[in-house]
């Protein structure tokens, strides 16, 4: 038992990882949210990026 008699947290993370079992074939994400948070995030990267090409071709030379 660790700090407040407890176990350890990589105690807690396997034992909660066996209690998940395998995720389903085609499935990435545990939950909703995580998947929503990654497209947000991938999103933005992408126009982030599109936006800075697009000003860094279509700008006139200084």
């Amino acid at each position: 038992m660790g700090l407040f008699n407890r176990p350890p947290l990589e105690e807690r993370i396997a034992q909660r990882q066996r209690e998940l079992g395998p995720l389903e074939h085609g499935k990435y994400f545990e939950h909703a949210p995580a998947r929503f948070l990654f497209t947000v995030c991938l999103s933005a990267i992408v126009v982030a990026h599109l936006v800075a090409l697009s000003l860094f071709f279509f700008l006139p030379d200084h």
